[in-house]
């Protein structure tokens, strides 16, 4: 109870989101590591640092979640680990003492973006609309994940980036892979949420190595 007492505080909160910025800026990319089983959270972790990745997300759906959050944030301090599918605030509150950093939402919720600020954690909850993008950003969220992204188009996130306020970081989740980054970039999306194009259950490391190296190349080849 000590470390979610402080976090509660607000201690350590401005240097959460310095290591958010960081990591956005390093390599916008999330990956959404659905179905992650503990055992195979070193093995995963490794690949996903070596190839670049500084955002990571283990969804509350997946088996042992906060076991493998815990193994993640204590073998690769140099990245923002969190959860996925995270509904409720007392979810966040098991997210921050198994040492997640990162509280990613299908859906956009004010009690669950509220303790997340609370405990001075990154709030990244989903939206489709306008009005739940400014609800969110009026609660607190650090970005918006746009999910899912099938239901949308880089015309939306153009239309909403113009009229959200500057600097807002709008993320697509859902249908997103190497092959389709370039339309959603385009537009302003901030960077992207990787599930199935980049590791689904049973995936080896070797697997998701030689996926997460041409996702990250696809984006890095954007910015040239």
């Amino acid at each position: 109870m000590g470390r979610l007492a402080r976090l509660a505080r607000g201690d350590g909160r401005h240097g959460m989101n310095t290591k958010f910025e960081a990591a956005m800026r390093a390599l916008p990319l999330v990956a959404i590591l659905r179905g992650l089983k503990p055992n195979e959270a070193l093995d995963i972790g490794v690949v996903l640092i070596e190839t670049g990745f500084r955002l990571i997300e283990v969804p509350l759906n997946s088996p042992q979640p906060l076991e493998s959050i815990a193994i993640l944030r204590q073998q690769f301090p140099q990245a923002l680990v969190g959860a996925g599918t995270v509904l409720t605030a007392q979810q966040v509150r098991d997210v921050a003492a198994a040492g997640g950093e990162l509280i990613v939402a299908p859906n956009f919720d004010a009690a669950v973006v509220a303790e997340t600020v609370k405990l001075g954690l990154v709030s990244l909850p989903g939206i489709l609309t306008p009005s739940e993008a400014f609800a969110a950003l009026a609660a607190g969220a650090h970005g918006l994940k746009l999910f899912p992204a099938e239901m949308a188009s880089p015309a939306v996130v153009k239309a909403m980036l113009a009229v959200l306020p500057k600097g807002t970081r709008l993320v697509p989740v859902g249908g997103v892979g190497a092959d389709n980054l370039e339309g959603w970039h385009a537009a302003g999306a901030a960077g992207f949420g990787l599930g199935s194009s980049l590791y689904k259950p049973g995936d080896d490391a070797a697997t998701v190595r030689a996926k997460a190296t041409a996702i990250v190349e696809a984006w890095r080849a954007l910015q040239k």
